[in-house]
């Protein structure tokens, strides 16, 4: 913690456990309450949907706030601006905020900007009286959040919340000095978050290049002796695993009350590439071990996971076993890497699928037992990268959801 910090104990509605000093070591004023409507202008974006065009000015929408993406932006003319933002222009040192559906989203627009926005965005313009950073930070805290979600207009589909709602919810201000202090500590560690998101991104991108290089046979590795290993041959999916298809039990004989063996019926019962059963059958029919493979086979097809569970199979999985000839990790890697092109041979009107034969004829160039470890292996340790990589960004939001805490009354 900084030494510029201090925990505050005392029973004070405007005194957060977390607070800055000045420069000179003394507490900063106790913070003050206000209606967010009173310190700063909210405004509506259009309320027509536009004419989108290939180029011009920018166009926001709750998509772009929530994915804090603005770089693949719908456009409209100048003409058209320049009529819907005849009383109000967005500008850098605003902050837009989603109103409808996915209420409470904010965004800071920190650069320099000219584009329009839709009526799902609240805009809420900057002011002498608050630190727009701050403010950005303050929204989403859950003092902030609990107050929007008591005005949202339930009744609505989707949810939504109006101008006035917005403009009455309270905000806690702190003097300006303080209010940027705060800023600058949430900003660097928002700053780590973006970083660990951007290592991510490039190591999946990574990974992506090397899956296609090394099973098209681009790339290759070499034995201990420096030697080439042999060369690979086209099989069938059903020549390398042991592919069991799923059959679902009686629905009469489901429960959640831990009678009999854990279920997996499909992709609901899988989560982070595991398995993740949500009930019981007391009549199991097809069955995986521990360490299989599960592969989805109703919508969506073609999903890859590990079993975590001694289980029952039901029809919208079915589970791959290495034989003597495979590594179950290569056939994973492979399989993970697949993913995308089952579609071309989903089937079904009412729902996609694939059967038992379309996946055991499923063909594959298969390296040497050897090279397949070595691949698995190679694929293995960026898939853990990766997953580092994810714990450490887990880890960052857990610790500032818990400074707004701190930090905010």
């Amino acid at each position: 913690m900084s030494a510029t910090m201090t925990h505050i104990d005392k029973k004070n509605t405007l005194a957060p456990k977390l607070r800055f000093k000045d420069k000179s070591g003394k507490q900063f004023p106790v913070w003050e309450e206000k209606k967010l409507g009173a310190i700063s202008k909210i405004y509506d974006g259009t309320h027509q949907t536009p004419t989108y065009v290939s180029e011009g000015i920018p166009f926001y929408s709750v998509e772009h706030i929530t994915a804090n993406q603005f770089t693949k932006t719908k456009y409209i003319t100048q003409e058209v601006f320049d009529k819907e933002n005849e009383k109000v222009r967005l500008e850098k040192g605003d902050i837009l905020m989603t109103k409808i559906g996915d209420i409470g989203t904010s965004k800071l627009i920190d650069w320099d900007v000219k584009a329009s926005f839709y009526v799902s965005l609240a805009l809420i313009k900057q002011s002498d009286s608050f630190s727009s950073k701050y403010l950005n930070q303050y929204i989403a805290s859950r003092n902030f959040q609990l107050e929007l979600w008591k005005r949202i207009i339930h009744v609505a589909f989707p949810k939504k919340i109006n101008l006035g709602e917005i403009g009455n919810c309270h905000v806690k201000l702190p003097t300006l000095p303080e209010q940027q202090k705060i800023a600058s500590f949430l900003s660097a560690v928002d700053e780590k978050l973006q970083q660990l998101t951007r290592k991510k991104q490039l190591l999946e991108q990574y990974k992506k290049g090397v899956m296609q290089q090394l099973f098209s046979g681009k790339l290759r590795f070499k034995d201990e002796n420096g030697k080439a290993f042999p060369k690979w041959e086209e099989k069938r999916l059903g020549d390398v695993a042991i592919i069991k298809m799923g059959q679902s039990p009686d629905s009469k004989s489901y429960n959640t009350d831990s009678v009999g063996m854990l279920l997996i019926q499909g992709n609901a019962d899988i989560n982070g590439r595991v398995t993740n059963p949500r009930q019981w059958t007391s009549e199991p029919t097809k069955i995986c071990e521990i360490g299989d493979l599960i592969l989805t086979v109703r919508a969506p097809v073609g999903s890859i996971s590990k079993s975590l569970h001694h289980a029952c199979l039901g029809r919208g999985v079915c589970s791959i076993k290495n034989n003597k000839t495979s590594d179950i990790e290569f056939l994973f890697q492979f399989l993970l890497g697949y993913e995308d092109k089952w579609k071309k041979i989903e089937q079904g009107s009412t729902f996609t699928a694939v059967n038992g034969n379309e996946i055991n004829s499923l063909k594959l160039n298969v390296p040497s037992l050897p090279e397949q470890k070595k691949i698995a292996t190679y694929l293995s340790n960026i898939d853990n990268k990766i997953e580092n990589v994810n714990k450490q960004i887990t880890q960052t939001q857990t610790f500032k959801k818990g400074l707004l805490q701190q930090l905010f009354v």
